[in-house]
């Protein structure tokens, strides 16, 4: 761990000779971190972009930008309706571009954005960088205006940062010596406006960093975004996403990612796995760092990550998650990962199970990809916040009888209560929402 303790000793330096009136000088104690979850509902809800932008330039751009205020309206009156309370939206490289070129409208769009969520009773994690990114020869600034889509692939882009260029490493905007100090100071002016702004959950300073072959490259970026934030001091905590390796620990070869974890006030997450592997990674990053939880992206199931199993566990466990992706459109994330074809076209990938989607959860129709997921994901919610007001069963028999053992499957939680010697146990909702959905387990 010695060279991790550097990396937050030297950072700290920094931020100290930034000036007296800083109040931060590192992430917040454990206890902070866990003082400011505890306050907070379970956080739940997904990566957000409307179903008719193909990409982030859409999603905060003028051109169009009426009608799909209107779409998301809609789209989150439906968030709301199936009990979520948060939403991950990513400014990153091509908000940047779109702040860049048209400053004042940026920031009116995103306001109105977040005044759209608070209506319908939702809280934001706001992304900033991002190490998902194509290689130099393809890059260029993002610029508003008529955006292209690739119709058949993840992300809407045939040529695609998810596994369209194995081995090349991804440029951004920081990398440009003219747009670096750019994209800085739209970071400073988004974490200075809205510091104490309760329709932030918290800033997810960090998409993957280290991602396509950039763990070296971003660890300066990255370190000094974390100097900002803490020099500004915001109220809402900092999070670096840590997303596969060795997620941060002291052999971990993603430089990066190893900042991440050194200096993130709670823990944003990375996990695609089904449950089996969710179980052993939420395992290792509690040891790794004792900090409240958010899987910032989870949903995968083509390769057995399932609404079924996860999210019952992520809710029993009170880790945040956010799936990927809502209402299916033009950015395609049903669609595999490009990676994934390839392997398939290369005759590989057999354990993929290519006849479901990959991600999102609602039709173009507004119609749910599978009704009973939503009856999971909604079941869950009205328990978990029936636990949080004290008005669940279980909450009230807690009060005075001893919790033994509990699980949850398929959105009933289980609890085995002590009843002076003798063990019982309690499900709620005690009635399936579907008459057909199975509820059985090993007793």
């Amino acid at each position: 761990m010695m060279k991790t303790r550097s990396v937050v000793i030297g950072l700290c330096a920094l931020c100290t000779a930034v000036g007296a009136f800083a109040e931060r000088t590192g992430p917040w104690p454990k206890e902070k971190a866990w003082t400011w979850y505890n306050a907070q509902p379970w956080m739940r809800g997904c990566n957000y972009m409307p179903a008719s932008a193909a990409n982030r330039v859409d999603q905060w751009q003028e051109l169009g930008s009426e009608e799909r205020f209107k779409e998301v309206d809609r789209e989150l009156t439906l968030a709301a309706s199936i009990g979520f309370n948060t939403l991950r939206i990513l400014v990153e490289e091509q908000g940047f571009g779109v702040w860049y070129h048209d400053h004042d409208g940026f920031m009116a769009r995103f306001e109105r954005m977040l005044s759209i969520m608070e209506r319908h009773g939702i809280r934001a994690i706001v992304v900033l960088g991002n190490d998902c990114s194509r290689p130099k020869e393809l890059w260029k600034l993002p610029t508003p205006g008529p955006q292209p889509c690739d119709w058949g692939y993840h992300g809407g882009r045939k040529l695609s940062q998810h596994g369209s260029f194995p081995g090349a490493v991804g440029y951004t905007s920081l990398d440009d010596p003219a747009l670096n100090p750019k994209f800085f100071q739209m970071c400073e002016e988004l974490l200075t406006k809205y510091r104490d702004d309760d329709r932030i959950a918290f800033w997810n300073i960090w998409n993957e960093p280290g991602n396509n072959g950039r763990g070296k490259i971003t660890v300066p970026h990255l370190q000094k975004l974390f100097e900002l934030g803490w020099r500004i001091d915001p109220k809402q905590p900092l999070a670096a996403d840590l997303w596969g390796g060795s997620y941060g620990a002291a052999d971990d070869k993603n430089e990066a990612q190893k900042v991440a974890g050194a200096c993130s006030d709670i823990v944003s997450y990375h996990s695609y796995s089904p449950l089996a592997s969710q179980i052993d990674i939420a395992k290792r990053l509690k040891t790794l760092y004792g900090r409240p939880m958010v899987n910032t992206e989870w949903l995968a199931r083509i390769i057995g990550c399932e609404v079924f199993d996860c999210y019952p566990f992520f809710a029993q466990n009170r880790i945040g998650c956010m799936c990927w992706g809502f209402v299916a459109g033009k950015y395609q994330t049903y669609e595999p990962w490009e990676g994934m074809w390839k392997k398939v076209e290369q005759g590989g990938g057999q354990g993929y199970d290519l006849s479901k989607w990959f991600h999102d959860l609602f039709r173009p129709s507004l119609r749910p990809y599978d009704p009973w997921e939503l009856d999971v994901i909604r079941n869950v919610n009205a328990q978990m916040d029936a636990e949080r007001t004290g008005e669940s069963v279980r909450a009230k028999i807690a009060k005075t009888r001893k919790i033994v053992a509990e699980d949850m499957w398929q959105g009933f939680r289980r609890t085995k209560f002590d009843f002076n010697g003798r063990t019982a146990w309690v499900v709620e909702p005690s009635r399936a929402p579907r008459t057909e959905m199975p509820w059985t387990w090993t007793m």
